[in-house]
């Protein structure tokens, strides 16, 4: 599933998120956002500098509810040694698929922004 072909969420599911994003440019965003997070899954490409990119499929549990926890499995390369994950609650895993979907406005990639991956490899704790 390409993110250009995703079809927004209904405003009833969308409804429930949009006290998390006060900023216009993510509420514009949301119903495709939540759209992408219904899939359950991104297969994208995460960009290296200087390098090759290298491709990614990162799973998730699909909740309702934006405080309920979301855990993300991520695996680059097919790789099972190469395999992370993280729990957080939905509507902060939303906030960075809303990120996605920018990054694949500007740039047609689908990646995750530094920001997921420095929570993802726990490089601020």
């Amino acid at each position: 599933m390409s993110i250009d072909k995703l079809q927004p969420a209904p405003n009833n599911q969308v409804g429930v998120y949009i006290p998390y994003y006060p900023q216009a440019a993510k509420r514009s965003l949301l119903p495709l956002a939540i759209s992408l997070y219904q899939k359950g899954v991104l297969e994208g490409q995460r960009k290296i500098e200087g390098g090759d990119s290298i491709s990614f499929i990162a799973t998730w549990n699909v909740s309702t509810l934006p405080a309920d926890l979301t855990r993300c499995r991520i695996q680059f390369d097919g790789n099972a040694e190469l395999s992370y994950e993280l729990m957080l609650a939905n509507f902060e895993f939303v906030d960075f698929l809303i990120e996605v979907i920018m990054n694949f406005k500007r740039a047609r990639l689908a990646d995750f922004s530094q920001a997921f991956y420095r929570k993802l490899l726990r490089l601020d704790d």
